[in-house]
Order: C-alpha cells, then structure tokens, then sequence
C-alpha cells in the first residue's frame, strides 16, 4: 500500500510517485477550497494589495492607477488574487501534506514531528509575510519616485498585483525553508555537518535575496530582511545538531 517502506526504510520509486499524486491532490483540494473563499473576497483584498500603490500617489502627489488593458483581464486578475489568498489561508494544510511526503508511512513520533513542524512553519510563514508588506511600501515609494512630474504612472493590474504577490510569496517561503531543512534531517534525509558546511552559502544567498527583493537605495533594509533568513538558517543548524547527537547516542546505546 502506498506510504509502506522496504527494511531499508525506503520507499520504492512507484510508491513513492503515488505518494506524491496523493499529496499534491490533497494539498490542490485545499487550495481550491481557499480559493472559493478568495474568490468572495476579492473587492477587499484587492484593496488592500493596492494600498502601497495608493499611498505612494499620496505622498507623491502623482497620480498613480492601475488598469486592465484586456477584456479578460478583470477576470484572470480575480482567479489570481483567489489563489493567492488560498495558499495563505490553507498555509496548515499544504505545509502538512508537503511534511506527510518527506516521511510517508508516519510513525507516532513521526506524526508529532509532523505537527511541530506545521506549528513551526506556520508563524514563520506569516513573519515571512509580514515583513514582506512591510518592504513593499518603501520598494513601491522608491520604484515609482521615477515617474517624472507632470504625468501619469498607469501600471497594468495584472504587472503591480503579480509583482506583490510574488514579492509576499517570496519571503513566506524563505521563512519555511529553515523548518524545512530541520524536518529533512529529522526524516534523516540531511545531517547537521552538511548544513554546517554550507553556512558562508547561506549567508550569500540570504543578503542576494534581501538585494532583489528590496530595491530601495539603503543598505539597512537589506540588512534588516537579510539578518532574520541567516538567523534561521542558524537556528536550523542548532535544531539539527542536536538532533543528530542524540540520535547518535540512541544507535550507540542500541548497539553495545
């Protein structure tokens, strides 16, 4: 049956693509759930995705608009912002099923593992989230300062509302990526030695993402997304040497 495991506590290669057909289609489900909310919830949250825009035309005094330059622009744009909503509000639930495929064939101890890691990933999730909306006013400030006096900034609704998005997605997925790599080396996928070894990596990756992500001419707003990425990436390595060791100290006892 799919999630069982050989001796080798592996998963053979057929079982192992129908655990993932299971997963995506439970974690699709709940997206799709979400999105129906979304769909509901458009008008407001629309608004609220435009508010950077709108205060940056404020304290500007330009006028700055968005448009949909097609017939069925309106349209894709509200089965966008829908999804978008849905992959916050169901953060639980696909971040479980995303668990579930790195361990299939759960244990006890495994499922407790599982709802750690979900209790863990979710606030980090939202923290991502966070400090996203809270560089997107400055980047959008600082973007559209360019737009010269005397006209007008008309941005297409589907470049502005995708550019947030993706900018919101961004730094809630890099918030997951350090529980991600402790629930990997808890699946004994990846040891501490190797996270240990690629730090200096980590560190360039993180402050190369802050660049690209915040296009503001400081240097501490870089500084300031960039530090909380290397500091998990850190706690990380802190959760899965622990982890290690002890693990170690068990197979050393269970063999003498």
């Amino acid at each position: 049956m799919p999630g069982t495991r050989n001796p080798e506590g592996r998963m053979p290669l057929r079982e192992h693509l129908l655990e993932l057909r299971k997963r995506l289609f439970l974690a699709s489900c709940g997206l799709v759930v979400g999105g129906v909310a979304g769909w509901f919830l458009y008008d407001p949250l629309l608004a609220v995705l435009r508010h950077p825009l709108d205060l940056a035309a404020s304290t500007q005094g330009k006028q700055i608009s968005l448009n949909f330059t097609a017939l069925g622009s309106p349209l894709d744009m509200q089965i966008k912002v829908a999804l978008f909503l849905a992959a916050i509000i169901t953060a639980p639930w696909w971040l479980y099923q995303l668990w579930a495929f790195v361990t299939p064939g759960l244990t006890r101890r495994e499922r407790l593992y599982a709802y750690s890691f979900v209790g863990a990933a979710v606030p980090l999730f939202i923290a991502g989230l966070a400090l996203a909306w809270w560089v997107l006013p400055h980047a959008v400030d600082m973007l559209t300062a360019f737009i010269p006096q005397g006209t007008s900034g008309l941005f297409t609704a589907q470049e502005y509302l995708s550019f947030v998005m993706r900018l919101l997605l961004a730094f809630g997925l890099s918030f997951v990526l350090p529980v991600l790599l402790v629930a990997l080396n808890f699946a004994g996928l990846l040891r501490h030695e190797t996270l240990a070894k690629g730090w200096r990596w980590a560190v360039l990756v993180g402050f190369v993402f802050a660049a690209v992500m915040t296009p503001t001419p400081d240097a501490w707003t870089m500084i300031l997304v960039a530090l909380p990425i290397c500091l998990l990436y850190f706690a990380a390595v802190g959760v899965a040497t622990l982890h290690d060791r002890r693990a170690d100290r068990r197979r050393v006892a269970a063999a003498s």
